[in-house]
């Protein structure tokens, strides 16, 4: 059964700066991806980030939110992925917070 996993992320960045470092983020997600088994797109409108990634048949849609104090992340995950959601959920934070460390601190 599919399942919605939502992540807030906290921050203490403008909200110029948390998009820059979220975009090069994504960049990096792109890059690496090799071989063509995953496909990403993605759309900015304002503040919000529309996302899709599709891999060996599966996708993950998603949508990010930069707010003034954090990032909010929904992911509208398919049946097989739904089964490790928190695990995905802890890696999402996890590496959210590392991405958006205040590193000029």
């Amino acid at each position: 059964m599919a399942e919605t996993v939502k992540v807030d992320i906290p921050h203490k960045l403008t909200r110029e700066a948390a998009r820059q470092r979220i975009t090069d983020g994504f960049g990096r997600i792109r890059s690496e991806a090799t071989g063509g088994m995953l496909k990403f797109e993605d759309q900015w409108t304002g503040d919000r980030l529309d996302f899709r990634a599709r891999m060996m048949g599966q996708s993950v849609v998603g949508r990010l939110d930069i707010l003034d104090d954090h990032i909010h992340v929904e992911l509208d995950l398919p049946g097989f992925l739904a089964s490790i959601a928190g695990k995905l959920t802890g890696k999402i934070q996890k590496e959210g917070r590392v991405l958006l460390e205040n590193k000029s601190a």
